[in-house]
C-alpha cells in the first residue's frame, strides 16, 4: 500500500513540475532575451549596416567610424557580400547624403571665441599697483 501511495505522490510531483515549467517555455513573453537570438540579431544588424555602407559607396573604415557599436566582423561580412552582389549584377552605388567622417570637423570652444588675455593682465597690474 505504501508503494502505491509513493508512486502516486511521485507522479503528482512530476505532473506539477511539468505544469509549472510550461509557462516558462515562453520566456520571450516575459521579456527575457535568449542570448542566441540576441547574438543573431546583432549579426544581422551588422551585416545590414555593412551592406548599406557598400551600397552608399562608403569605405569600410568610414562604416566602422559611423557605427562604433556594431560588430565589426558582421559589418565587414555584409560589406563584402554587398560588394560581390553589386559586381555580379553591375549595380552602381548611391552617393551618400551624410558627409564622410574625415571631412566633418567639429568646432571646439577654443576655435569659436578666443579668451581675451589683455583684461587679465590689466587687472593684475592694478592689483600690483594697489599693493605697493
Amino acid at each position: 500500500m505504501k508503494n502505491v501511495a509513493l508512486r502516486s505522490k511521485a507522479w503528482l510531483l512530476r505532473l506539477s513540475l511539468l505544469a509549472a515549467a510550461l509557462p516558462l517555455a515562453a520566456c520571450d513573453q516575459l521579456g527575457i532575451e535568449d542570448p542566441v537570438k540576441a547574438q543573431a540579431a546583432k549579426e544581422a544588424d551588422g551585416k545590414a549596416i555593412g551592406s548599406a555602407c557598400r551600397h552608399a559607396l562608403r569605405a569600410i573604415e568610414d562604416c566602422y567610424v559611423l557605427n562604433p557599436k556594431a560588430n565589426k566582423a558582421a559589418v565587414f561580412n555584409g560589406w563584402k557580400e554587398m560588394d560581390e552582389y553589386m559586381r555580379e549584377n553591375k549595380i552602381e552605388g548611391v552617393a551618400p547624403v551624410v558627409p564622410r567622417p574625415s571631412t566633418v570637423k567639429p568646432k571646439t570652444d577654443e576655435e569659436e571665441e578666443p579668451a581675451p588675455k589683455a583684461k587679465e593682465g590689466a587687472k593684475d597690474g592694478k592689483a600690483k599697483a594697489a599693493s605697493h
